[in-house]
């Protein structure tokens, strides 16, 4: 094989491939970059972890084809320190990999196409299309809530429900939980014509990931899936990715609806009064215990308080303020990460004891959608 990549563009596609890449692995193949050279001059690029994987076209000017798997962290490496326009990479029939730009040299060693580990076949059942922008936006305000490591398997993912005219997107960690729902036209993929009414449950990592691709543009994604995968096309870019098999939990039936407290606040105000709380509740001093934030609602004020060891903070907001007064104590950083997510200059508080859990939502609901953030609160000390 031999190939010819303009630089610049090998290194911009670099970084897509690289979320796709295992550096957890005692199989070789899979910490690589399977590189296939057409003789039409273009080359497929695939990285894949066995969860999920990326696939791109590159344009390149194809000497000789193959099919041969390379580091993909040296290799991207190599690719940025080299100050060539173009970069040429041989595979010998000895597994030798050289790679040469401008004067530099560098040899790597190189396996076979065919140790690379079978991708998923994916021939969709269902499938639909949305813009970019609004899923990104979606994506990015309930990404926070998502479980990672929960002995739950399925909430360790953010769960989506497409309809005709609607998509929900659903997270929940056991501390809180965001829901966001957008009212939109979405393009029906479904190969039998049906109408979308379909859910599923992508991994937490999955999303992470599909948010960095993602843009903030027009162009929309299509996005098609079977019983077991998950297939995101993005332009050149072919995303895949394994879906959680499972019931998601009754999202609807734990979030309270009659809370008997609630507060009108500014946002900005109550969240620059989480950040100076936080200087004080992030402390970390050896032997400490991650203090928490305190609320009182009074009044027409919402007093918030912290305390550690050695230093302490106090700050008050005006509130419009409904019901009776009440001391309620949370992790400051998911109620930050909470209020960050929710839109809207002004959002309401919905809270009814120190020990049940606080709504979050926009006073007025977003054009077209809806919002909703629950936080548990932590057991005071007194």
């Amino acid at each position: 094989m031999k190939v010819v990549f303009n630089r610049k563009l090998l290194c911009a596609v670099f970084p897509p491939l690289m979320c796709a890449v295992s550096n957890k692995s005692t199989l070789s193949a899979i910490e690589g970059v399977l590189i296939e050279a057409s003789e039409d001059n273009y080359c497929i690029l695939t990285t894949y972890d066995t969860d999920k994987g990326i696939r791109l076209r590159v344009d390149a000017k194809v000497f000789a084809p193959g099919s041969y798997i390379v580091n993909a962290q040296r290799f991207f490496q190599v690719a940025r320190a080299m100050d060539g326009d173009e970069i040429e990479i041989t595979v010998d029939a000895k597994l030798t990999a050289k790679i040469v730009s401008g004067r530099s040299t560098h040899k790597m060693p190189a396996l076979h196409g065919e140790d690379f580990p079978s991708l998923p076949e994916v021939v969709h059942e269902k499938g639909f299309v949305i813009g970019q922008a609004l899923l990104k936006q979606m994506i990015s305000q309930v990404s926070h809530s998502m479980g990672i490591d929960d002995t739950r398997p399925v909430l360790n993912g953010c769960f989506i429900k497409i309809e005709d005219k609607s998509i929900t997107l659903v997270s929940c960690d056991s501390f809180s939980l965001s829901k966001r729902v957008a009212y939109t036209e979405i393009q029906n993929k479904n190969i039998d014509n049906s109408p979308l009414d379909f859910s599923f449950i992508v991994p937490s990592r999955t999303i992470n990931e599909l948010l960095k691709l993602l843009s903030d543009d027009q162009e929309c994604v299509e996005i098609y899936m079977t019983k077991k995968n998950i297939v995101f096309i993005l332009g050149e870019i072919t995303f895949f990715s394994r879906l959680i098999d499972g019931e998601y939990i009754d999202y609807n039936r734990i979030i309270i609806k009659n809370h008997k407290i609630r507060a009108t606040v500014n946002h900005d105000e109550l969240f620059s009064a989480l950040e100076r709380a936080s200087l004080v509740t992030e402390e970390k001093i050896a032997g400490s215990v991650r203090s928490p934030v305190k609320l009182e609602f009074s009044g027409d004020v919402l007093k918030i308080m912290a305390s550690s060891s050695a230093w302490s903070t106090y700050d008050e907001v005006t509130i419009e303020h409904e019901g009776e007064d009440i001391l309620i104590g949370f992790n400051n950083r998911f109620l930050m990460n909470n209020v960050r997510a929710c839109s809207g200059e002004r959002i309401r508080l919905s809270l009814s004891s120190p020990l049940t859990s606080m709504n979050i939502e926009p006073e007025e609901k977003p054009e077209g959608g809806e919002e909703l953030f629950m936080l548990l609160p932590i057991r005071m000390k007194e």
